[in-house]
């Protein structure tokens, strides 16, 4: 299967997400079968004045690949640079413009899904950031900023022409936040509308979502987000239910090797301390799938070592 000149294994990818799609949580996805990773968001702003942690987003290596890096900021001239400088420090596939993320901090600068009520400025973000690097650049929108205010089909429209290769719409406003339904039918309306690829975003949290998603909004793509989270197994499900075979359970044993596997590669990467403080939260998404597991969620929520985790983990395979 070819995306934009890349060859993935199937239509279903990793969304990017702040604070979880770091390096270890793309590889374990990858690993389960994700076609396609993100970076998490990377401030244009920030990397445009030298920011080192925000360029230490950006590291990737080839357990992730095929990775996007995506940026996000309201500024052409900026996003520009910011695209070019990210080609530069990690050599990913593609850039990745956000122009979905509907969180106060980030529409107050006029970024993220902000963008959303200015169709012009889309257009010219979009062209500045192709005309900067020579990977594909695509664009990750919301259905519009309000209920008013539905503008996907034109937001979209404006990416297309501005070079966008491909446009991923997530169902919600950007007032919903993360609340409601993502609809279905706006994505289906995008689809409509453009040449480029489609992707679908927003409720994907089962392969059959994911699967049900493509059929009714005729997406060429699925990007999956909080469906992933403690539960890479989302995507070798995907794969399957795709292929017409049978989808296994999940054990306990294999959420506790996907959790420890994940945590030593974020600790080989960030060192013990910072790794186990970032991993409580996915700790916790991975035992929240698992019956019986409530006092090791306590446990997880003070995790300051990786032996913690492992001795969790043994617990787990024991319940």
């Amino acid at each position: 299967m070819n995306y934009l000149g890349i060859e993935v294994s199937s239509p279903f990818f990793l969304a990017p997400m702040a604070g979880v799609t770091d390096g270890a949580f793309r590889t374990v996805c990858r690993e389960y079968g994700a076609a396609l990773t993100f970076t998490e968001m990377v401030s244009a702003m920030a990397l445009y004045y030298g920011d080192k942690k925000t360029e230490a987003l950006l590291k990737m290596d080839d357990s992730q690949r095929p990775c996007f890096a995506q940026i996000f900021g309201s500024d052409p001239e900026i996003m520009a640079f910011a695209a070019q400088k990210a080609e530069m420090i990690c050599k990913p596939d593609g850039i990745d413009i956000n122009m979905g993320c509907p969180m106060p901090k980030i529409v107050r600068n006029g970024d993220g899904s902000a963008l959303m009520r200015d169709t012009d400025k889309i257009y010219k973000i979009v062209k500045a950031v192709k005309n900067a690097v020579s990977v594909p650049v695509t664009v990750k929108m919301r259905a519009g900023a309000d209920e008013e205010h539905i503008n996907a089909v034109p937001a979209a429209s404006a990416a297309e022409a501005a070079g966008a290769g491909a446009v991923c719409v997530h169902g919600r406003t950007a007032s919903m936040l993360y609340t409601g339904k993502s609809s279905r039918d706006v994505i289906a309306d995008v689809k409509k509308s453009v040449s480029v690829p489609v992707l679908a975003s927003g409720d994907i949290m089962t392969a059959q979502d994911a699967l049900d998603c493509m059929n009714e909004t005729g997406a060429d793509h699925v990007m999956i987000a909080r469906g992933a989270r403690g539960n890479p197994f989302i995507f070798s499900d995907c794969l399957k239910l795709f292929r017409g075979e049978n989808i296994d359970k999940h054990t306990a044993a294999e959420a506790a090797d996907a959790l420890l596997r994940q945590a030593r590669l974020a600790c080989a990467e960030k060192g013990e301390k910072k790794a186990t403080a970032e991993m409580r939260k996915h700790a916790l998404w991975y035992l929240s799938r698992i019956p019986g597991a409530k006092a090791l969620k306590i446990r997880a929520s003070y995790l300051s070592s990786l032996s913690g985790l492992e001795a969790i983990c043994g617990e787990v395979k024991a319940l």
